[in-house]
This record gives C-alpha cells, structure tokens and sequence, in this order.
C-alpha cells in the first residue's frame, strides 16, 4: 500500500516528577534525513532512536523530538550556596550596606552560581518513554497512511485519464496513416511528374515505418498496467512507481515525436500534462 512521506505523530508520556512529550514531523525527501532534538540527559541512547526511526519510517526528512517538563521536586539544577554567598559577601564590600535582595538577583546570575547535575538514565523509566516512541511513530505510520490512500486516489484518476488519451491515440492512428499517405500523392500530383509506381510504393512503405507507433502503444499501455499493478502492491514503492513514470513519459515523447499529426500532438500534450502531476505527487510517495 503506497504511503506518504508527510506525517506527524505525538505521545505524552506522565512519569511521577515530570512530563515527557515525543513529536516526530517528516516531509518528502530522497532518503532519509533524521533531524534529533533531546535533553543531554538521553544522549547516550539517540543511536537505538536513529535505528527504530530508521526501521519504521525508512525515507522522509523527519524531526524527532523529545522534551521534558519536570512537574515534581526532582530537578537536575540547584543552586550552589557556596558560590552564592561568596558573590553576595564581595558586592558588599564593593557596595557597604546594599540591598540583600538585589544582591542576590545578581549573584544567581554570575558563573557556577547554579549547578546543572547529569542524571543517570533510569532504565524502567527509558523502558516507558520507547513504548511512548512506538505509540508516536504508529501515529505518524497512520497519518502516512491516510495521505497514501489520498495519493493512490489520485494516481488512478491520472492513470485511468493517460488510458482514456492513449485509447484516443489508438483509434486516431489509422486516420493519421492514412493522412500521411494522402500528403505524399498530393505532393507527386503537384510537381506533376509521372513516377515509378512501385518505387513510390517503397518510399510509402518507409514514410509509414518511420512514423509508426505500434510498438509505442503496446509499450505505453504496458507500462500503465505495470504502474497500477505495483501501486496495488503490499508495500509503499514511491521510487519504483517513479521509474514506471519515466518510462511512461519516453513512450509518450516518442508518440509525439513521431505523430507528425496535429490531433495527435494535442493528445500528447494532454498525456505530459498528467504525467506531469503525477510526477509532483510522486515526490511525496514513499
């Protein structure tokens, strides 16, 4: 089933002393492009993050997220009661008989008066938060997926417009022959000339090879089906649909190129159009 790269998901994770929030964003990219954003404290396990996103997500440019709002007494900064007496002590003797408050405003502010303590990680309590990153990248997977049946909506709409054109071109061709066929004996009957007739024959044959598309057609319609049958596939393959798509635009080109008939061209023009927006959407598939 085809997914999109654009998603969002989120988990709240409520621990005792503080509260955790996961968010992971993605938007459409080559591969994949992951974006951590996490409290220091967490550090040492951003490399098993990399690797679960990396397996569930696959291509996109996403942005992990991971904040923590303490709510409880537990805090990793305290004031180093020391150091700040020793600030308050030399205003004093730079300022006699200050005022203690305003003191104090100043010297939390000068260095080491607050000392940051690096938490070891609680292993129970990371064992919670990767259960709250699964919930978050089976909420984005959802979204991905509600994208992609909206993308694949779309595909079969262009692909079913492409098959329309295609049949048009089909039913178009013998008229083109025959056209080709008429403007050659118009261009004899004009010089006035007599000519051999089966020499003639032979040049005709030539004209009508050189701007056959038989093998076009079948190539084209083959490659339509090809298309649907893998946007029908179980698994999202947005970089194998957009190799099909470049096959499709080459038999199409080559239609046009070869048409040399102007009903025929309008059609073709029509044909890249759709190819053409079906290529922009391709950009989002997985």
């Amino acid at each position: 089933m085809i997914q999109s790269m654009t998603g969002y998901g989120k988990s709240v994770l409520q621990l005792p002393t503080k509260k955790i929030t996961i968010e992971l964003k993605s938007l459409n990219s080559k591969n994949l492009d992951l974006n951590v954003r996490m409290p220091s404290m967490y550090r040492a396990k951003e490399l098993d993050i990399r690797k679960l996103i990396a397996k569930h997500l696959v291509r996109g440019k996403v942005d992990f997220s991971l904040y923590v709002e303490v709510t409880g007494e537990d805090t990793s900064s305290k004031i180093n009661k020391t150091v700040v007496k020793e600030y308050i002590k030399q205003l004093r003797d730079v300022v006699d008989g200050g005022d203690t408050t305003e003191m104090l405003k100043m010297a939390v502010r000068l260095p080491d008066a607050v000392i940051t303590e690096r938490d070891e990680i609680d292993e129970d309590e990371w064992s919670s938060i990767q259960s709250e990153i699964n919930n978050a990248l089976n909420h984005i997977k959802s979204y991905r997926e509600d994208e992609g049946a909206i993308l694949k909506q779309d595909f079969e709409t262009r692909i079913a417009s492409l098959r329309d054109l295609l049949n048009q071109v089909i039913k178009m061709d013998p008229e083109r022959i025959d056209g080709v066929r008429s403007r050659l004996e118009k261009g004899i009957a004009d010089i006035k000339e007599k000519v051999d007739e089966n020499r003639f024959e032979q040049e005709l044959v030539y004209y009508i090879e050189k701007f056959d598309i038989t093998e076009e057609k079948v190539r084209l319609d083959n490659h339509l089906d090809y298309f649907i049958s893998s946007l029908n596939s179980a698994d999202s393959n947005g970089k194998k649909l957009g190799f099909i798509s470049q096959e499709i635009g080459r038999e199409i080109n080559t239609i046009g190129s070869k048409s040399n008939y102007a009903p025929m061209q309008k059609l073709v023009v029509q044909m890249k159009d759709e190819l053409e927006k079906i290529k922009e959407q391709m950009l989002n598939a997985l």
